[in-house]
């Protein structure tokens, strides 16, 4: 009986021991959750502190910023509502919102236009022929500049092919059309004449087989000092041990340039071309514009011109907006995929 009784006392004691025990786990779990909870909470207000103490540190930057995004938003980004139009038929008394809705009709009117896929074809031929030409001779005259050695004759001969890029097109359509007019002034005219090559004299502007070239030489003419900014900044960058040894061997100045500044600057001309095949639709508005008109139209509209003759001068601005979105549409899925390849593809894998 005593032992029966001791053994009731024992249970009652482990009963007591194992609840005390269990509110005490149960404090533990608690406490340790409470404190892992204040761990994740001191640990995310750690992460906002360095992020707002980076912002802070660099304060100045993004005051200087703000004008600039407020410029960038008012004119690039406000205007955006526009796009409405292209699905409506759009009247500029009625605005936005009194406009009937046409869904894609004007899309469809636009695609069945002769008109418009005539203008592609001039913005596609002129936009490519200007890159690859304009590419070539850009590198061809950095490679050239980069192997004069007298730096005062370099920096002179720099400045004077920079000098075009400063000039307005209308300056420069004006010298090319002095220069390749019919009258006493033309000089080419003048040229070929004394030289005997033509018995009379050519009018360049007005023949449909002349003018993309006209426009690709202008382009070269105006740009191509500007253009080797960047090819000659590469070049200097090319370690000049790899010359020094090229020469013990025996090497002549070409040989030099085959070998290894073209090697050198291999990466730079991929990406420039990459890049810049993202705006071959935005070619030159001036150029077609202004020494575009009359007997060469039908090469030298671009679909700039073709918005601005449908939107503006015959005022369907559905029709023109429907253009112009088109045109955005294509530079934006150019613009993304040239970038996606620039920045996935390393030097490794570009050279």
């Amino acid at each position: 009986m005593q032992g029966k009784h001791t053994m009731k006392k024992k249970s009652a004691k482990q009963r007591s021991i194992e609840k005390k025990s269990a509110k005490q786990r149960s404090i533990e779990k608690k406490s340790s959750e409470s404190k892992y909870v204040e761990k994740q909470y001191t640990e995310k207000q750690l992460r906002w502190y360095k992020l707002i103490g980076k912002y802070k540190s660099q304060k100045e930057l993004f005051f200087m910023i703000i004008p600039c995004m407020i410029f960038t938003f008012i004119f690039c980004y406000m205007p955006l509502r526009g796009w409405i139009m292209a699905f409506q038929n759009f009247k500029p008394g009625k605005g936005y919102r009194g406009s009937k809705f046409v869904g894609l009709q004007q899309f469809e009117f636009l695609f069945k236009d002769k008109t418009f896929w005539q203008s592609l074809r001039n913005t596609l031929v002129m936009s490519t022929m200007n890159l690859v030409i304009g590419t070539v001779v850009a590198l061809i005259f950095a490679l050239l500049l980069n192997e004069i050695r007298q730096v005062g004759r370099k920096r002179i001969v720099q400045t004077i092919s920079y000098l075009p890029h400063f000039l307005s097109w209308i300056i420069v359509c004006s010298l090319a059309a002095d220069i390749l007019s019919t009258t006493n002034s033309g000089v080419v005219n003048n040229l070929l004449l004394k030289l005997g090559i033509i018995d009379s004299p050519i009018l360049f502007l007005g023949t449909k087989k002349y003018f993309w070239w006209i426009y690709v030489l202008i382009n070269i003419w105006k740009e191509m000092g500007w253009n080797t900014i960047i090819y000659i900044a590469a070049m200097a960058g090319i370690d000049q041990s790899l010359y020094e040894a090229a020469e013990i061997d025996g090497a002549n100045r070409y040989q030099k340039m085959w070998h290894i500044t073209l090697p050198g600057i291999r990466p730079t001309i991929i990406v420039i071309l990459i890049m810049n095949l993202g705006w071959i639709l935005n070619t030159s508005f001036e150029i077609p514009y202004l020494l575009g008109q009359g007997l060469v139209l039908d090469v030298s509209e671009t679909l700039d011109l073709f918005v601005l003759r449908y939107g503006i001068k015959n005022g369907n601005f559905s029709l023109g907006t429907a253009g112009g979105l088109f045109k955005s549409f294509i530079s934006i899925i150019l613009v993304s995929a040239t970038t996606w390849f620039a920045n996935h593809k390393s030097d490794e894998q570009i050279m």
